[in-house]
């Protein structure tokens, strides 16, 4: 297995997916679980992609590339945001992303609970813009070996998942996020999800055009598919993953620091690689972005850090967004203080006008950077004596933080 495709890193901490699913099943509650339908319905006829952003008018300045962090998969994810805007300075953090469960169907449509927190999120401001993973295949990481994945590529390809993808699409629109960007089937060239092309790429590109057609169809929908291999050979070359323009509105890559003992110019160089990636999205007139990035097998890696931060700057992604958890962040993971400081200077107080390339320095220069104070936390301490309670993610959420109960009560009687 290569070493890259080994982390099979947990984007929702336990019990995500039973919640969503908890919240499907009430929306869902006295109805009968319908079967797949078997007959496969004919693909719909092909809807032009989606236009991208509008150039900015003559003499205009272009906006900088909007970033963002990946910082919870849920509410919390969205009330963390303004605090690592405060932290960074006040710096513009236009990019919100989130996963969907792949545990099961219900979710990959978006169950009633999950989704409603970051369109609320999104509709705030004209500019901002929404991400979101979209597993192809439910059960997709339970591990399926690869004559099952085979045989659902095969399935899909011939429209038995259509409806899913289409009751997915009517409720972003619904939900006023229309022109929401989909990171669909993420990783496909790797071995950790069920959504993976190598068992069959002819199969999984079919699959791949059915999905993009049938949510192109919704009325109303103006969504971007991104198409976001991981970075490097992995288990097949991502090449022969690529669907084709007609259905691709960005080339993505998930590109994180390993493996172990590669430099940041070997990952520019190696075969499918950075700049391999560039060069083909140039090369078929495509933007780029980088959905997931951040440090992981070199440890705290200030060189990266600022190679990579560099490396944006200058290829001008539609967005990236940093992993912010151990041991890929910056904000939220005390054990990587170097590379904080590197990504906190570069940020602090970015706005939407352009700014210059970050200097690039040799990698066997030990970077120096002013020590960077703990990073906040989203709700203020509790005073003295007092007991945080534990009311769930959404009661925190719309109460602004915790609430807590005085220990020392009694002692004020006396």
């Amino acid at each position: 297995m290569p070493v890259r495709q080994s982390r099979n890193r947990s984007r929702r901490p336990a019990g995500v997916a039973a919640a969503v699913a908890a919240a499907a099943l009430v929306a869902a509650a006295g109805s009968t679980a319908a079967a797949e339908p078997t007959p496969p319905t004919p693909a719909p006829a092909p809807v032009a992609p989606a236009p991208g952003p509008a150039a900015p008018a003559h003499g205009a300045p272009a906006k900088a590339p909007a970033f963002g962090a990946y910082l919870d998969y849920g509410p919390r994810g969205v009330a963390r945001m303004a605090a690592l805007s405060h932290w960074l300075g006040g710096a513009e953090l236009r990019v919100g992303h989130t996963y969907l469960p792949g545990d099961r169907w219900s979710n990959i449509e978006g169950a009633p609970g999950f989704l409603d927190v970051w369109a609320d999120w999104r509709t705030r401001k004209a500019d901002r813009m929404l991400v979101l993973n979209v597993p192809m295949m439910e059960r997709n990481e339970e591990h399926v070996d690869d004559d099952e994945v085979r045989d659902l590529l095969r399935q899909g390809a011939a429209g038995r998942f259509d409806h899913h993808f289409r009751a997915l699409a009517e409720r972003l629109v619904a939900l006023k996020v229309p022109d929401t960007v989909l990171v669909l089937g993420w990783e496909m060239n790797g071995t950790t999800y069920t959504h993976r092309c190598g068992p069959d790429p002819e199969a999984w590109k079919t699959y791949w055009n059915r999905i993009v057609t049938t949510m192109r169809a919704v009325p109303g929908q103006k969504f971007r598919f991104d198409f976001a291999p991981s970075r490097g050979r992995d288990a097949v070359p991502w090449t022969q993953c690529y669907p084709g323009d007609a259905t691709v509105d960005i080339v993505g890559m998930d590109s994180y620091d390993q493996p172990r003992g590669m430099s940041f110019d070997e990952q520019v160089k190696e075969p499918y690689g950075l700049q391999a990636h560039v060069d083909f999205a140039k090369a078929h007139d495509k933007p780029v972005s980088y959905p997931e990035w951040g440090l992981f097998r070199n440890g705290d890696n200030a060189a990266y850090m600022r190679r990579m931060l560099a490396w944006m700057d200058e290829h001008k992604p539609v967005y990236n967004t940093v992993t912010d958890y151990c041991p890929h962040g910056v904000w939220q993971c005390d054990d990587n203080p170097r590379s904080t400081a590197v990504y906190r200077s570069v940020l602090f107080g970015r706005t939407d006008e352009p700014e210059p390339t970050v200097p690039t320095p040799q990698e066997t220069t030990p970077p120096t950077a002013p020590p960077v104070p703990p990073a906040p936390s989203t709700a203020p301490e509790p005073p003295a004596g007092c007991s945080p309670l534990e009311l769930g993610d959404w009661v925190e959420y719309w109460l602004g933080g915790k609430l807590c109960m005085r220990l020392d009560w009694y002692a004020r009687d006396k």
